[in-house]
């Protein structure tokens, strides 16, 4: 069975893909994520908060590896989000030498304001699309990551 695609469809996809990333790594598209929320945070530091709270409790190699930033880095980093209360850290249930984070009330509370920034913002990207285009979308990324991530 041959299962080669149209390659113009491929290049398009990887285009738009290209451009979506390199759109949602821009500094100014987390500044704008943070003022909107109104909340006091390192544009650093909130992507981290994220992912622990979307796949904590996660050790800091692990947090290193989904963020594409350097172990020693991330290491700093979930200090300082430690220090300000938004994380807590404690060893592995598998493993004692590894010190998983989880989020805490206070980093809750943080994520919660973020979600519902991102959520405004994306309703005034959104404004055109019906809720048949916005489920359609959703159902067509949730597939191609699942299958990315296999």
């Amino acid at each position: 069975m041959n299962n080669a695609h149209d390659p113009e469809i491929l290049r398009g996809l990887h285009a738009a893909m290209i451009d979506l990333v390199d759109e949602i790594n821009r500094p100014r598209r987390d500044d704008r994520l943070i003022e909107e929320a109104g909340i006091p945070l390192d544009r650093a530091l909130f992507p981290l908060l994220a992912r622990v709270w979307r796949y904590g409790p996660i050790g800091v190699v692990d947090l290193a590896d989904r963020t594409g930033r350097d172990h020693t880095t991330i290491s700093r980093q979930m200090s300082k989000l430690e220090e300000l209360g938004l994380i807590e850290r404690h060893p592995s249930a598998t493993d004692k030498r590894v010190r998983e984070a989880t989020v805490t009330g206070k980093g809750l509370e943080m994520v919660n304001m973020l979600n519902a920034a991102r959520e405004r913002l994306a309703n005034r990207i959104l404004v055109d699309w019906t809720d048949a285009d916005l489920d359609q979308l959703q159902v067509l990324l949730r597939r191609f990551a699942d299958d990315l991530m296999r």
